[in-house]
């Protein structure tokens, strides 16, 4: 699947699948009542479209996803990064940290995740 891009509440409704999959679409309707507000004609809606796109599955009235959320995750991420910030990363970082200090964990987790993307 290429074209992962998603809008706030589809999202949203794929992490109320990712959370409870494999779901029966009825426990589905009740659970984006409550985490979403979402009525059941919204939750059915948005349930066929992403089957139609790919994304979930609906069959004999049990919802399971085909993508899963890592990997729409890091489409958005990318996609995120490339809009705002021209695909720099080190202006996303910059902008996200906002002058806010790391913690030496946060510095460290972060000093590892370089190292290994970085092949060192």
């Amino acid at each position: 699947m290429e074209d992962l891009k998603l809008c706030e509440s589809d999202y949203r409704f794929l992490c109320v699948v990712w959370d409870h999959a494999p779901v029966a679409s009825g426990e589905l309707v009740k659970l984006c009542w409550d985490k979403l507000g979402w009525k059941k004609s919204t939750t059915y809606t948005v349930l066929r479209k992403l089957c139609q796109r790919g994304f979930l599955e609906n069959k004999d009235a049990v919802v399971t996803a085909l993508v899963p959320k890592e990997q729409v995750q890091v489409y958005q991420s990318e996609h995120f990064v490339d809009r705002v910030f021209d695909g720099s990363l080190p202006q996303f970082l910059a902008s996200f940290l906002g002058g806010r200090a790391l913690t030496e964990q946060e510095a460290q987790e972060i000093k590892e995740l370089i190292d290994r993307y970085s092949g060192q």
